[in-house]
């Protein structure tokens, strides 16, 4: 079937309005017409080509929610009528050491993404900018009907992008946690360090957003353009969530960390970063990684969101306001996150 979209015809250049094939649905697969989806900082970088060539036309999109409306032969967890969220890979190979693991993320034959990637068919895979998508079931999620649908969308990207290192890590009661920058991604690890039980610390620029932040279930605000904030806060912290995708002095901010303490990246910038190995020797800190999270841990974390009531911060937005909206999001004039209404591409 064909389907409406918005899609990157080549870098750099504005979304247009286009169509887009979608495969017939296979036994496995599932077809869900998309309600909402999220616009990510990740779906810029990749229309822009800051994260290198891409097979254009690009059609973005990895924070989906949408309602199933057909399923294959072999489904039997997604029914018609379920409300669904997709995030941002489709499918892996399923048998190596990582797919067996549930880090499917990790997969080592290389994971396939929601967009602007070659699926097992050799078909290149089309994002959420549209109305409609079919995705293998293994990778489809349960939305609680708890959570606004809108609201939703976000969490299949920044949710699991912050959720997964601030369980792997340990947030929780006794633990003081630091989340840089309060953005698309900030914002939902503050809610979500916060609903864990840690003690929250915001360290943003200014302090703009500072009652935002306070609001969202942060202790403590700070602004990291006062040199006195690095002073202050010295070996405080046991676990930072880097969520900012610009460069940071990293030797600056691992001198926060207590003892045993661990910075991790979420963001990701498009130059590389560096430190000095003291830093991390000198009170046996560590410096992390950590990208989205696997099926299993991305159904607990929507779960888990509906139980406490978290949503995304969003904007909802028509499907024509889209390139307005990649202005807006590199000026950083959104709190916290732009939405489709997928109805508008209809």
């Amino acid at each position: 079937m064909r389907v409406n979209a918005y899609a990157a015809p080549a870098a750099g250049e504005p979304l247009v309005p286009t169509t887009v094939e979608r495969r017939a649905v296979g036994p496995n697969d599932v077809l869900i017409a998309i309600e909402y989806a999220g616009i990510c900082h990740s779906d810029i970088h990749t229309v822009n080509g800051d994260w290198g060539p891409q097979p254009f036309p690009v059609v973005p999109g990895h924070e989906i929610v949408g309602t199933v409306t057909e399923v294959g032969s072999d489904v039997s967890r997604h029914a018609v009528g379920d409300r669904v969220g997709v995030g941002c890979m489709v499918n892996s190979c399923g048998e190596c050491e990582s797919c067996r693991n549930g880090d499917e993320q990790y997969c080592q034959q290389g994971m396939v993404p929601t967009y602007a990637g070659t699926d097992r068919d050799g078909t290149t895979t089309q994002g959420g900018y549209s109305t409609h998508v079919v995705v293998d079931a293994d990778y489809v999620l349960s939305v609680p009907a708890g959570i606004d649908p809108a609201a939703a969308a976000p969490l299949l990207c920044a949710g699991i992008t912050t959720y997964a290192p601030l369980r792997r890590w340990g947030a929780g009661p006794g633990r003081r946690v630091a989340v840089v920058g309060l953005g698309g991604l900030g914002h939902m690890a503050v809610k979500i360090a916060h609903a864990l039980g840690a003690e929250v610390t915001v360290l943003s620029q200014s302090l703009k957003k500072q009652e935002d932040g306070l609001r969202l279930g942060a202790d403590t605000y700070f602004a990291t353009s006062d040199p006195s904030t690095f002073e202050h806060l010295a070996g405080r912290f046991d676990l930072i969530v880097n969520t900012v995708s610009a460069v940071i002095d990293v030797d600056a901010y691992l001198g926060l960390l207590a003892v045993d303490g661990t910075l991790v990246n979420v963001g990701a910038p498009a130059e590389p970063l560096s430190l000095n190995a003291m830093s991390l020797i000198s009170a046996r800190r560590s410096y992390a990684g950590s990208m989205i999270g696997g099926i299993a841990l991305t159904q607990e974390m929507l779960d888990f969101c509906g139980e406490h009531g978290i949503g995304a911060e969003v904007e909802v937005i028509d499907a024509a306001q889209v390139n307005e909206a990649y202005e807006r999001v590199l000026a950083s004039d959104v709190r916290y996150r732009f939405v489709i209404d997928a109805a508008t591409l209809a």
